[in-house]
């Protein structure tokens, strides 16, 4: 029996990258001898074990057979027959098939090594066509590391795309290498691999529809909307904001997909649109509520909270309510971050202040510090509370941004 140390502990040790996670294959045992040395066994499609003192995984080594579409479709073979370098074989990218033994000597059959020195994407065999999460992983670790994708590497994955392998991935897995994809240092990368290889019209085509439509002279047209958004979540990714800012700046303009903006009757229009298919989004890919919340709000009013300069206090505060900013302050400020990216997302803007957070931030504080319960005692009418408590918080808000009345 002999143990390697494999995959992305071996490529990111070679990238002088810390290693979070260490990953195991055992050649030459069975699962018996695996529990008689007592490894707990936890794996329910091929053998994986839990080491007793560490509880790293260690996985008897295997080959896998396509059976069925999509990545469910596999059969998986392990016995203590089956070589380091076929279990290597199975793995998806050059970089990934590098094992590590005891004393630290590589074996490096498929030449990771080298691909990671050249910042090669490359895949280990055909096999690579059969599993359409190896689309979703490759663009991801695009936007890890910035490498760029070898050419027969791109040819297999078009060919997967036209022949429908990627119409077989489910919405979990899809989310699933999105949200870790929005939190790389580069996310932009990731959508990029998946328009390469036309990935990203199928998957999401909501996105893909956003490039060569152009923007607005006040936004740049020489750059389309497309661009644009990369450049929004790359803004929000250098300033290491949470998954939910990065999603809804992804998806604040999904409206202008649809046709060029200078074709709609009104703005709202865009905002409503946008809406729409932010919804229709998180339902097909079954979001979480937190992200899917957010891009909602930030959808409907990042047009507004740009132009806080211009809106009136009664009108803020309508706008706080409407963002249940009340109930739920942290996203309130969250939903600024992904305004905040989306104005220095911009060629040449992203040194430049932003005032409409400090000015929204402002107003919210005064109007949260509004004691709705002392108001709602003073007054022996329940109709009149609601409305009372408008009145002060407006009233509030103008104090403090020193304005005058409406």
């Amino acid at each position: 029996m002999k143990i390697y140390t494999v995959g992305g502990a071996v490529r990111d040790e070679l990238l002088g990258l810390p290693v979070v996670d260490r990953d195991y294959v055992v050649i030459g045992a069975t699962p018996e001898q695996m529990i008689a040395l007592g490894y707990k066994p936890v794996g329910k499609d091929f053998p994986v074990f839990l080491h007793p003192q560490t509880h790293a995984e260690y996985a008897l080594a295997r080959t896998e057979r396509k059976t069925a579409r999509g990545y469910h479709g596999f059969a998986f073979h392990a016995a203590p027959d089956v070589t380091l370098e076929q279990d290597l074989a199975r793995r998806d990218l050059t970089i990934n098939a590098i094992a590590k033994d005891e004393l630290g000597n590589l074996i490096d059959p498929y030449h990771g090594a080298a691909d990671l020195k050249a910042g090669l994407l490359r895949h280990v065999s055909p096999a690579f066509a059969e599993d359409p999460v190896r689309i979703l992983r490759l663009a991801r670790f695009a936007a890890r590391f910035g490498f760029v994708i070898a050419d027969e590497t791109l040819h297999l994955m078009r060919g997967m795309v036209a022949n429908g392998e990627v119409d077989a991935l489910v919405a979990e897995r899809v989310w699933q290498e999105l949200s870790r994809g929005l939190m790389e240092r580069k996310p932009s990368r990731m959508f990029e691999a998946l328009r390469a290889c036309g990935a990203l019209a199928r998957v999401i085509p909501e996105v893909d529809a956003l490039f060569g439509v152009p923007q607005t002279a006040a936004h740049h047209p020489e750059v389309d909307t497309g661009v644009h958004v990369m450049m929004v979540i790359d803004y929000a990714a250098s300033q290491n904001y949470a998954l939910d800012v990065r999603f809804a700046a992804l998806t604040h303009d999904l409206g202008k997909g649809t046709t060029p903006r200078e074709e709609w009757p009104r703005h709202i229009a865009h905002e409503e649109r946008s809406v729409g298919l932010v919804a229709a989004l998180c339902e097909r890919l079954r979001v979480p509520s937190d992200c899917r919340d957010l891009a909602l709000i930030m959808a409907k009013q990042h047009g507004n909270i740009h132009r806080a300069a211009e809106l009136r206090p009664s009108t803020i505060v309508r706008l706080l309510q409407s963002a249940d900013a009340f109930r739920k302050p942290q996203r309130f400020t969250r939903l600024l971050q992904a305004c905040e990216s989306d104005a220095r997302g911009r060629l040449g803007m992203n040194e430049r202040p932003y005032p409409q957070a400090q000015r929204m931030l402002a107003a919210f504080s005064a109007a949260a510090a509004v004691d709705a319960g002392a108001i709602a005692e003073q007054l022996a009418e329940p109709a009149r509370i609601k409305d009372a408590i408008q009145r002060a918080r407006v009233s509030a808000v103008r104090t403090a941004l020193n304005e005058t009345e409406d």
